[in-house]
């Protein structure tokens, strides 16, 4: 685990990470009816340890991780520097992200945030690098899109509930729909190449291509 209080490129930034607690037939539901429920898990935790060790080990910002539940699981202790381990607060996808972006940048000495998921492996250091960079030129926003029409990365310098609400969640609308609230408010951003991330028994095509190679059964 890279020690926490290492310097960072972005030290007025944060990436803060969403996940679930890792439980056999609660995590990737929608790919269990094509592979089964464990196979689905162990899916989810190579999925989720890539995207930890990139931003941990990219030196790029400090990380936060929150969580589904049960931030003490083991697992994710065994992966994260506790103190860094929140628990997502909300009834829905939406109120959480906007808790959680609501809390990160009301965090003194914090003036921009990324809020990724465990989805992409496409995800790259030089990828959250480009999102970092637009934000500390000045961007309010920056998205990374996914190819299903959804999102991979939100960036933001501001928080404001309004990016999150009426949000059809999982839906192919939600780029468009978050894009739409964001120049709403008047607020200046950039888009990102779209990755793929990987929900459906059609995005397991996908991994057999991926470099470096996803480590799963």
């Amino acid at each position: 685990m890279p020690d926490p209080n290492q310097p960072t490129r972005y030290p007025r930034g944060q990436i803060a990470v969403f996940a679930r607690e890792p439980v056999r037939g609660k995590v990737k539901t929608r790919l269990i009816p094509a592979i089964g429920a464990d196979s689905a898990l162990a899916l989810y935790l190579a999925l989720t340890d890539r995207t930890l060790q990139l931003v941990q080990h990219s030196g790029l910002a400090p990380v936060s991780l929150w969580v589904s539940s049960n931030p003490s699981h083991e697992y994710f202790i065994s992966l994260c520097n506790k103190k860094g381990i929140f628990v997502q607060e909300g009834a829905d996808l939406g109120q959480k992200m906007w808790a959680c972006a609501r809390a990160v940048l009301a965090a003194a000495g914090t003036d921009y945030m990324l809020l990724i998921g465990t989805d992409c492996p496409a995800l790259t250091a030089n990828y959250l690098d480009s999102a970092l960079a637009a934000l500390a030129s000045g961007h309010d926003w920056v998205l990374g899109p996914a190819q299903d029409g959804g999102y991979v990365l939100l960036g933001l310098r501001q928080a404001n509930p309004e990016p999150f609400q009426d949000i059809e969640w999982g839906s192919a609308a939600v780029l468009a729909q978050t894009c739409a609230k964001l120049d709403a408010l008047g607020l200046q951003g950039t888009l990102l190449e779209p990755l793929r991330d990987v929900d459906v028994a059609a995005d397991l095509e996908y991994l057999a291509d991926l470099q470096p190679p996803l480590p799963w059964p």
